[in-house]
């Protein structure tokens, strides 16, 4: 009696281990299914599962990846992350472009008042150019005739000739610089205007669903009052 209660105290302590052990199904390499209470070390990086006592999954271990998976897994990521944070820039953008202009006119009047600035701009550079060469002249003029009349011609005329000539290839630059800042400002609203459109017709459409939604619904109320 003794030893019969023993036994059974045994397999019930043997039980209690294997159960808190925990059991676990992997599959070889020639495709045959093993269960155990501890994976073989050689098919810990492999795809195994654990099982409860009633054999039902209750945790999957997948494969390990290969350097190449872990990189390839690695730019999706990074591809995902660059994805949101333009979609999150594009919205802000949306938002601002929505909240700064109401109408497509106030658009293009932005954009005209933006232009006439820079106009502006190139008017003034326009009259320095001109001044300017007007000055590159007259030096340049005054040193052949001081160099014809056969005298030395003064060091400071030749400074003043390289500094106007300075100014004048500096104010082109300036002007140059107008003229990219115009182009840039045309594509800039240009573009503001073919968004704000996009905008504008997908709020359209969101009315006009919902205004049909509400009437289908006041059509159902009705029709379930007569009935």
């Amino acid at each position: 009696m003794r030893s019969s209660s023993l036994l059974i105290f045994m397999m019930s302590a043997l039980f209690v281990a294997s159960a808190q052990a925990g059991l676990y199904r992997w599959i070889d390499e020639n495709g045959a299914v093993h269960y155990g209470d501890k994976v073989p070390a050689k098919y810990l990086k492999q795809e195994h599962e654990e099982l409860n006592e009633q054999g039902t999954t209750v945790k999957k271990h997948d494969r390990a990846m290969t350097a190449d998976e872990r990189a390839e897994k690695k730019k999706q990521e990074a591809q995902r992350k660059r994805l949101e944070n333009e979609k999150r820039a594009q919205a802000l953008r949306d938002r601002v472009l929505t909240d700064t202009y109401t109408t497509e006119r106030d658009l293009v009047a932005a954009k005209d008042a933006r232009l006439d600035a820079i106009d502006s701009q190139l008017q003034l550079s326009e009259d320095i150019i001109k001044s300017s060469k007007v000055k590159v002249k007259k030096t340049a003029l005054l040193i052949e005739n001081i160099k014809k009349s056969g005298k030395m011609v003064p060091e400071s005329t030749y400074v003043k000739l390289e500094r106007e000539k300075l100014q004048l290839a500096t104010q082109k630059g300036v002007q140059q610089g107008h003229q990219i800042k115009r182009e840039e400002v045309i594509e800039q609203f240009d573009g503001y205007v073919e968004r704000f459109r996009e905008l504008m017709s997908e709020k359209q459409r969101k009315r006009e669903a919902y205004a049909r939604r509400k009437a289908e619904r006041a059509a159902r109320e009705l029709s379930s009052v007569d009935e």
